[in-house]
């Protein structure tokens, strides 16, 4: 007990001038002892005597703060360091010390609580940013960019951060305009600019910006905002929507103009000719049919598209689905003298999809294996679990287990060159236009954006002697989310 309180003075006296302050404290008392002696009014053995109780007295009385002052010091010092410190109980017996502690507790914790707030909306504001699809650029008053969100990386690269915006851009426009923003000439700037992101000269990216100056309220080095928009994905929208009406319209035209052309027959040349009414009453049937399925197609790949971000919540057993529609088409397959041949895997699990669009997907898929198909063939349809979705170019599939739809026949051969525009609107191979063979060209479309909405892929095999298979990739669950 003893040699604890001996080391815990002893490291007073190194730490504090415990000493020093304890002699300081008593100093008036020792001069007025000495007074006292050399006046002969007080013996120097009391004298000292009584020296000794005062030093003793204020060693006693100062030991408990002092002690207690050294230890709130270093947990203050301990808290401004450690960055989780847990609050400690300390067995204080002077109010005041209490108070300190009290005190400190309550400020470090109302920063903690701070710091906390401030990181978690940081970290929510950066996440917002990073699921913008256009990007933002944030700059310092010397056009450094201190932060970008995930598009602008992807647009610009991965190393744009701390690097000048005259590095990254090499347009004076672009260069002259944020430098009017930082030197507050202007409050904003819009501007139109081209991006070289590869050594062909040609090959330049259209891009819009605006720059806009943060408002004086705002903290931090960041003093504007960039926001650019890529015009190619403007562009390339635009060019899809009018080859799709270009397509439509011719595609509507020629039974159009067919029928037309026969009704003004029937009216007047062929108006009592029974024969050739028959035949062209029959032509006309046959055209009318054809724009009813593709207007029907049209419809039906539009409701696709409206839904293209929605994703499907049901389960469904694709053996279910695959025997209906061998049902559907069995009487069409009887007219070439073809027959569906079924070969599943057990316990083939169920996936999380649409079924009516699954139906449809599946439903053109063998309906094109019947009308591609040669006679007196068989059609085979095989599934079974598979552990990965083949990655497609275009767009994002899910990761994760799948189930993998075959859907093989005997017919003409397909070359390489087709597969990837067999899914394009209105495409259709210049060797079935030459056999007849009716068709909108626009039923894999559909198939490719049920499988986009489905986070699925398509793949096509084609042999001379072998015949071609078309396999669908369906995720058992898609992904939370997509780019």
């Amino acid at each position: 007990m003893f040699n604890k309180s001996h080391n815990k003075l002893f490291k007073i006296e190194k730490d504090t001038n415990f000493a020093n302050r304890i002699l300081a404290l008593s100093l008036p008392s020792a001069l007025v002892f000495i007074m006292l002696v050399a006046l002969k009014l007080l013996p120097a053995s009391i004298a000292i005597i009584a020296y000794g109780t005062i030093i003793v007295f204020n060693i006693i009385w100062l030991f408990p703060v002092t002690f207690e002052m050294q230890q709130v010091r270093k947990y203050i010092f301990r808290l401004s360091k450690e960055k989780n410190c847990i609050h400690e109980n300390f067995n204080l017996t002077e109010n005041d010390t209490k108070e300190i502690v009290k005190a400190v507790n309550e400020m470090h914790r109302f920063w903690t609580e701070k710091a906390e707030k401030l990181e978690a909306q940081t970290i929510s504001d950066t996440a917002v940013l990073d699921t913008l699809p256009d990007p933002i650029l944030m700059i310092d008053q010397n056009g450094n960019i201190l932060g970008a969100n995930n598009a602008a990386h992807k647009l610009l690269g991965s190393n744009i951060t701390d690097r000048n915006v005259e590095e990254i851009f090499s347009s004076n426009n672009f260069i002259n305009a944020v430098s009017r923003v930082l030197k507050a000439e202007s409050e904003s700037e819009n501007l139109i600019f081209y991006v070289n992101h590869n050594e062909n000269k040609n090959d330049l990216q259209k891009i819009y910006a605006h720059i806009k100056k943060l408002p004086w309220i705002s903290k931090g080095r960041a003093v504007a905002v960039i926001s650019l928009y890529d015009f190619a994905k403007a562009t390339k929208i635009e060019k899809m929507q009018a080859d799709f009406v270009a397509n439509a319209s011719h595609e509507l035209r020629t039974p159009l103009s067919v029928i037309s052309g026969f009704i003004d027959t029937l009216q007047t040349t062929a108006k009592d000719d029974e024969k050739a009414r028959n035949m062209f009453l029959k032509i006309m049937a046959e055209q009318a049919a054809y724009m009813s399925l593709l207007i029907e197609n049209l419809l039906s790949l539009s409701k696709i598209e409206m839904m293209q971000d929605m994703p499907p919540e049901e389960k469904i057993d694709i053996l279910t689905i695959v025997e209906d529609v061998c049902n559907a088409l069995m009487l069409k397959a009887q007219n070439k003298n073809m027959t569906f041949k079924l070969n599943f895997k057990d316990n083939l699990a169920n996936i999380t999809a649409d079924y009516g669009q699954i139906r449809q997907l599946l439903q053109n898929l063998c309906d094109n294996a019947i009308k591609y198909g040669y006679q007196d063939s068989i059609i085979t349809i095989s599934a079974k679990n598979v552990s990965s979705i083949p990655a497609a170019k275009t767009y994002q599939v899910a990761l994760g287990p799948a189930v993998a739809v075959s859907i093989h026949n005997f017919g003409e051969k397909i070359d390489h060159e087709h597969f990837n525009r067999l899914t394009e609107r209105f495409y259709r191979m210049q060797s079935h236009k030459n056999q007849n063979i009716k068709g909108s060209g626009l039923g894999l479309a559909i198939v490719k954006h049920i499988l986009i909405r489905h986070q699925g892929n398509l793949k096509i095999k084609s042999e001379t002697t072998k015949g071609t298979t078309f396999t669908v990739y369906l995720p058992i669950e898609q992904n939370k989310t997509t780019n």
